[in-house]
Parts: C-alpha cells; sequence; structure tokens
C-alpha cells in the first residue's frame, strides 16, 4: 500500500487545488486536518501523517492541504486571494470534498491563524485543535525573518544548496540542525523542475508580506481565539521562537486554562512536528480528546 495518496478538488472560485491522504482506510476514528506555515505545504506533516495513520494504536485518516499557490495546488492569478479568510474557505471546501464533517486539526503558523478564522466561520467542524508556535499575535521580528527566508533566493543548483538557502536565515531558529537536516528540510521547501530547484509556492506569495509595517501594532485574533476556549487545545511553541512571544502564550492560558502546552527545546519557528517525539504526543493528545 502506498503511504499516502494524492488529493485533488476544486476551490469555489474553481481553482485546482490538492494536498494529501494518509490511512484512507481507517473509517472509525475522528480524522486529522492539517494545515501548514505560510510558505509551506503538506509535505511537512508527513512523518506525523503517518505516525497517526499507520503507527498509532488509534489510527486514523489524515488530510493534509496545500494551500493554493502553494505545493501541487495552483497559483491563483490574483495574489490578494493569498489571504487567510480566503485559505479558510478553501479548508472547508477541502473537507466537504474529502467527506470530512468534523476533524481534529494541527495548524502550523499561518495554519493556526485559518483555524482562529474557522473559528468564526465554521466552529463546529473543530473537536481537537493542536496549534503549532503560533498564536493571536505575532511578533513584528518573526515577521521579518519570514520575509528575508522568502526573499533569499527563489532557485538552487541541488539540494545541498537549496539547504543552505534555508539555513542562512534559519540558523539562529534551529541551532542544531545539521547540513543534513538542513538539505532535508529543503525538500519539503523546494522541487526540482527541469534542472533546476525552486521554491515549491507562487513567488506573488512575498507580495503579502511587502505592506507590513512594523511601525503599526499589528492586527490581533484575540475574539477568534476566543471562540476556541471551549475546544481542546495543545499549543507546542519553540523556546526559540521569534514569533510566539511568552506574554501571548499566558494570555492564551488565561483564555484557555485547560490548553496543553508543550515546549521544544533549540528549536524555534516553527518546530519540526516529525521530530522530539512530537508525534508520540500528538497522537496521544489526540486519543484523549478527539472522538
Amino acid at each position: 500500500m502506498n503511504e499516502w495518496q494524492d488529493y485533488r478538488y476544486s476551490s469555489t472560485d474553481g481553482l485546482k487545488l490538492a494536498g494529501r491522504k494518509y490511512g484512507w482506510q481507517h473509517r472509525d476514528t475522528l480524522p486529522v486536518v492539517c494545515l501548514s506555515g505560510l510558505s509551506r505545504n503538506s509535505a511537512d506533516f508527513h512523518e506525523l501523517a503517518m505516525y497517526i495513520s499507520a503507527k498509532s494504536e488509534t489510527p486514523r485518516r489524515v488530510l493534509c492541504l496545500d494551500y493554493r499557490g502553494r505545493g501541487n495546488s495552483e497559483y491563483d492569478k490574483d495574489w490578494g486571494n493569498y489571504n487567510v479568510v480566503t485559505e479558510a474557505n478553501d479548508v472547508v471546501q477541502g473537507m466537504i470534498a474529502a467527506g470530512l464533517e468534523h476533524a481534529a486539526f494541527i495548524g502550523t503558523s499561518r495554519g493556526g491563524l485559518i483555524l482562529m478564522a474557522l473559528s468564526a466561520m465554521k466552529p463546529s467542524l473543530m473537536r481537537a485543535i493542536v496549534l503549532n508556535d503560533i498564536g493571536p499575535e505575532i511578533d513584528g521580528p518573526g515577521l521579518v525573518r519570514i520575509k528575508k527566508s522568502l526573499e533569499g533566493g527563489l532557485a538552487a543548483s541541488n539540494w545541498f544548496e537549496a539547504g543552505q538557502m534555508l539555513k542562512a536565515t534559519g540558523k539562529k531558529q534551529f541551532p542544531k540542525w545539521d547540513d543534513g537536516e538542513w538539505e532535508r528540510q529543503a525538500h519539503f521547501v523546494f522541487k526540482e523542475e527541469k534542472g533546476k530547484f525552486i521554491r515549491n509556492y507562487d513567488p506573488k506569495l512575498l507580495n503579502t508580506l511587502a505592506a507590513i509595517d512594523l511601525d503599526v501594532r499589528l492586527p490581533s485574533l484575540w475574539p477568534q481565539f476566543t471562540g476556541l476556549s471551549k475546544i481542546p487545545m495543545m499549543l507546542i511553541r519553540g523556546e526559540r521562537t521569534d514569533l510566539l512571544a511568552d506574554k501571548t502564550v499566558s494570555k492564551m492560558r488565561d483564555i484557555h486554562p485547560a490548553m496543553e502546552l508543550v515546549r521544544v527545546e533549540d528549536q524555534g519557528h516553527a518546530p519540526d512536528l516529525g521530530s522530539e517525539g512530537l508525534p508520540a504526543k500528538i497522537d496521544a493528545f489526540f486519543t484523549k480528546y478527539a472522538h
């Protein structure tokens, strides 16, 4: 049996979108939907999805989605549609097309913001939530670093060079990763096309960060997060993160006292969910709450 199946569906505005399906034979447990970071895609969740769908004592279906303009999804001619609300609607359509009425969710960075948007749009979809290094308030330095990372060269001549591109902006966040690990990470971010190694997202995604003015207070999503306060939640925080401040975590716990907190040492934004025993911890959380 293949480890995963290619998944295709259409958005409400006719864009052809994609993702991955794991363990689709498991029909007796609540499925899991995985949502990646701003420029990332469904490949990010491979190790975690394999654990939940194949190694768990209660294996589940796992649906990992590529947002429009990322991974194997079609690019949008209007880059203005690369926004959280449009992407949240795409997630709803992806679930409908896959026949999923409810799910447990994992949201890394941008994916967590989409879950907060869904708290206002479709709260009934969510049975349990894992937020990976994201909260209702985003720290400016993290956004600056992400922007530099996206601007840091769109093409490489080989996988090693691609990994070094990621390392250039990410080494302070992940100081213990060696060159081999950075090259492994490059396989999640880049794709090989006609002998070149290019980033696996629409370059126009950069436009969505260009207008950010760090001299102006960034908007927050506290009302939307409060809408999730009755849903079982785990927050994973990289101890070296520059996007999720301690004070934000404290306020999140005030609003959601039952929220479980997992700290990942020597990793920043966003922790690799296939490492540090995180698959087992996430699986145990879903076993407890995702029914």
